[in-house]
């Protein structure tokens, strides 16, 4: 959970700091990347980061992808321009990525199924704090400490959490001889980088209709072609086919993608609507968050209790997905003279849905697999969220800037102003709220099967 916060922080934590370390490192032009870069190393690398759990040791990997993570950080605190910062934060999505798929793969590998629920839930307030504290994080250490400071302090609760798992973690595992799936790894490389850069790219840097969001979807369509292609021929491929077999592991990831695309969006563009047409502060709309993040928190701890207690698990998913698309829906409906308690009493409603729904949609799926297989599910479990997130995003920018362009042109003042956001903000909402319909939908169609009450994991320790 320690290293799983530093990664969280890593992804929020830099916005507040952007504008100081472009005057003291240059590169405005390039500002974007810092935190681009950073999340697209860890949604390329996750799934390659669950594989290797899954062969050669889950707490081997672990350890080393913290260890890449710590190495990124002390780098990132010394560069010297925005070009070496880009390339730092790289190599800490690198072990970022690790980082998240280990998390996961470990509680499943070595806590019983009928006691993950609880586990999830400590993970689901690893991500509250890191969503609502990672900007008031930032803020504080960069104008108490400086910029590089918000990478450096990574360094002495990284080397706690390092120690820590590698003198106490004792992780069942069968370490399997195999070949490495190196092409395998490349296509998966390109088909994530495809994807998520065209849906960053899409309706902001470049139109839809543009020839690299064009291109990028041709790349993508035609990479994951290639992938299945091989991945059905290659003995041990990283991304087994063999996973999406099942009809609850399926269920889950769409369930995970339509719940990264609620999160992602309610947590961009609802602060902007309170800055915007509620005139909130930017320090204030990030607490104004606390409804939805401590509805998130307090639920998954519920619902994980009640998982381990009576091993009953469909109703939460099904409930998770009918909340978030009321909530959306009432997003839409917030207009100028939509009064902040209003807006809360919303988010509370969305804070409960995702607590009903994204953790207990991780253990869904990772029972539906086996065990060998932990690791790559785990990981692709966490890609379906970042896929989610990024191409949500996108489709909400496009649907934002459109409607704040037809009511205000290029005012980013005034009356009409403020009502283009409102209605933008009303847009996106509606759509995600059709996403979250579609998935409730899928969640119908769950098979709740056993969870067994024991470890899973062969004798002898990893």
């Amino acid at each position: 959970m320690l290293a799983m916060l530093l990664s969280m922080l890593d992804n929020t934590v830099v916005g507040t700091a952007m504008p100081t370390i472009v005057g003291d490192v240059g590169g405005l032009e390039h500002l974007s990347w810092v935190v681009s870069a950073y999340m697209l190393a860890t949604a390329v690398t996750t799934p390659v980061w669950g594989k290797f759990g899954d062969l050669f040791g889950r707490k081997s990997m672990y350890l080393i992808s913290i260890a890449v993570f710590l190495v990124g950080s002390a780098l990132s605190g010394a560069a010297q321009n925005m070009a070496e910062l880009i390339g730092f934060r790289i190599v800490q999505g690198i072990g970022a990525g690790g980082i998240g798929a280990g998390a996961f793969a470990l509680i499943g590998t070595v806590v019983p199924p009928r006691l993950r629920g609880s586990y999830q839930g400590m993970s689901a307030a690893v991500m509250a704090i890191g969503t609502v504290g990672g900007p008031l994080i930032g803020g504080f250490v960069t104008d108490q400490l400086g910029w590089r400071w918000i990478f450096y302090l990574n360094i002495p609760l990284g080397i706690v959490a390092l120690v820590w798992c590698w003198k106490l973690l004792a992780v069942p595992h069968q370490r399997r001889a195999t070949v490495i799936d190196w092409l395998g790894i490349a296509l998966l490389g390109v088909l994530v980088t495809a994807l998520v850069l065209g849906a960053t790219w899409a309706g902001t840097t470049y139109a839809w209709g543009s020839w690299q969001v064009l291109g990028c979807a041709v790349v993508a369509i035609a990479t994951l072609a290639a992938l299945i292609a091989w991945e059905r021929r290659f003995p041990e491929p990283v991304l087994p086919l063999e996973i999406f077999a099942h009809r609850n592991f399926r269920i889950a990831a769409v369930m995970i993608f339509a719940g990264g695309a609620a999160m992602f969006g309610a947590t961009l563009y609802l602060p902007l609507f309170q800055q915007t047409v509620q005139g909130a502060t930017a320090t204030s709309s990030g607490l104004l968050l606390l409804p939805l993040m401590a509805g998130n928190l307090l639920v998954s701890q519920a619902v994980g209790s009640i998982m381990s207690r009576t091993g009953r698990y469909k109703v939460f998913p099904v409930l998770g997905t009918a909340l978030l698309t009321t909530a959306l829906g009432l997003f839409a409906t917030m207009g100028t003279g939509t009064p902040f308690w209003l807006t809360s009493a919303y988010m509370l409603v969305a804070g409960i849905g995702l607590g009903c729904l994204l953790q207990m949609s991780t253990t869904i799926a990772q029972n539906s697999v086996d065990l060998k297989h932990m690791g790559t599910a785990s990981a692709s479990v966490n890609l379906f969220r970042t896929l989610g997130g990024s191409i949500g995003v996108a489709v909400f920018g496009s649907l934002f800037t459109r409607a704040v362009t037809a009511h205000a042109g290029s005012a980013t003042s005034g009356a009409p102003y403020l009502a283009g956001v409102a209605a933008g903000t009303g847009q996106l909402f509606l759509v995600g709220a059709l996403i979250c319909a579609a998935a409730f939908a899928v969640s119908l169609f769950l098979v709740e099967e056993p969870l067994e009450e024991r470890p899973m994991g062969p004798q002898g320790t990893d």
